[in-house]
């Protein structure tokens, strides 16, 4: 029997479920982010999603706290700038690894679209412990 999308989706996220496997088609139908994955219950710890730069535009500068971050370049080319620690150069078919409490931005440096697909996992607990 199928179950239509919205019964699939209660079932997910119902309370004491556990995350089960899912497959995500990456296309951010023109806009500029997608959520890949949404955290728990969805997943254990992990949020993702796919992040689509223009020429020149950047995120933001930001922390992910106690959450470490690898950044997947799809396709494009761009930095990581890592407050006090310098930048990481992303170019399609690389990966770039931000640590817990880390201040950084991801940056288009390119000429054209800077496309890439942004993991995040609790690392610390809130008080800075493994």
């Amino acid at each position: 029997m199928l179950l239509p999308l919205a019964a699939l989706v209660t079932l997910l996220t119902a309370p004491g479920t556990s995350p089960a496997p899912k497959l995500v088609p990456l296309d951010a139908g023109g806009k500029d982010y997608l959520r890949v994955l949404a955290g728990p219950p969805e997943t254990v710890t992990m949020t993702s999603g796919l992040v689509v730069l223009a020429p020149g535009k950047s995120v933001g500068k930001h922390s992910t706290e106690t959450k470490e971050e690898i950044v997947i370049v799809l396709e494009g080319r761009g930095e990581m700038r890592i407050t006090g620690s310098g930048v990481l150069s992303l170019s399609g078919g690389t990966a770039a690894y931000c640590p817990p409490r880390t201040e950084h931005d991801v940056v288009n440096t390119g000429a054209g679209p800077l496309r890439y697909v942004y993991v995040t996992a609790t690392a610390l607990s809130g008080s800075g412990a493994h």
